[in-house]
């Protein structure tokens, strides 16, 4: 059986064509978060008006983090349950899976700050901010790498 035609989540081309969407989606929003959209004339062309407004970007950011969370719980929940006595994770698969992780958590933090009874110190405050640009930065240039050199996120166990 050959890694490209199984039955888990990665060999399902659609998860995989929203997968990277979803992240496009991610990545743009989350730039929209900074006032940058406006500042560079981005929404001046026409369409994109609506990437200027801070609360429209909020609010598709985090629609599109609950959508990333659920599909990464499905493709867990997928190898766990039918890939893993087949298939391994590489190591740009760990990589990956940290650096998401940081993303998720600092995300997590962030929405925490949003919340009105919540207040956490204004270095605390950057601390996270950073991060998980920081997080998001690497992940994007990780994924550049393994996409050059064709690391994918598991490999087929030789029995």
């Amino acid at each position: 059986m050959k890694a490209h035609s199984y039955a888990l989540t990665a060999g399902k081309k659609w998860l995989k064509t929203f997968y990277i969407l979803l992240f496009t989606l991610m990545a743009f929003t989350g730039f929209g978060q900074m006032p940058i959209f406006k500042r560079y004339y981005i929404s001046d062309i026409p369409g994109m008006g609506w990437s200027a407004d801070f609360y429209v970007t909020h609010y598709i950011h985090y629609i599109g983090a609950i959508l990333l969370l659920g599909l990464l719980a499905y493709c867990i929940f997928d190898y766990f349950f039918t890939g893993r006595r087949e298939f391994s994770l590489t190591v740009s698969a760990y990589v990956r899976i940290l650096l998401l992780g940081g993303i998720v958590i600092t995300g997590i933090f962030r929405v925490l700050k949003n919340l009105p009874d919540v207040v956490f110190s204004p270095e605390f405050t950057l601390f996270i901010d950073i991060a998980h640009l920081g997080f998001m930065m690497f992940y994007l240039l990780a994924a550049l790498l393994f996409l050059i050199i064709k690391s994918g996120w598991v490999r087929e166990l030789r029995n």
